[in-house]
């Protein structure tokens, strides 16, 4: 273990960037399962290496500049994707609209009818069938 330790000293590791190009490069192989094409392995070969090459690199502020790149780019969607995630089990008993002027998410009971909706952010106020 010690020899270990030694070996990955002053190393960058694995970070999100490296997870995501990992795990990339397991979904891209899971349906080569039914295709033969030599061509589409070795991008899973490359997507591996690089991931591999990023954990194992010394050059630490420049794979970070990198992480941080697509931290820039990857939040955004995770944030999209955690929303969606919180609202499927809300969306049997409610439905959601946005607020024409501001936006604001509104989350209203399903089988009401249509209803008038007051935007609690702005009061605006639309009329809308759950």
């Amino acid at each position: 273990m010690n020899r270990f330790y030694q070996f990955m000293y002053g190393r960058r590791g694995i970070d999100q960037l490296s997870i995501a190009l990992f795990i990339l490069a397991i979904v891209i192989s899971i349906p080569l399962q039914l295709v033969d094409k030599l061509w589409i392995y070795s991008i899973v070969y490359i997507l591996f290496g690089i991931s591999f090459y990023r954990a194992l690199s010394k050059n630490i502020s420049k794979r970070q500049a990198e992480n941080e790149k697509f931290l820039v780019i990857w939040n955004p969607i995770a944030q999209k994707i955690k929303k969606f995630i919180d609202h499927v089990p809300q969306m049997k008993y409610y439905k959601f609209y946005s607020c024409p002027t501001c936006s604001q998410k509104i989350r209203v009971p399903k089988g009401k009818g249509r209803i008038n909706i007051t935007c609690p952010k702005c009061k605006h106020q639309f009329i809308k069938k759950t």
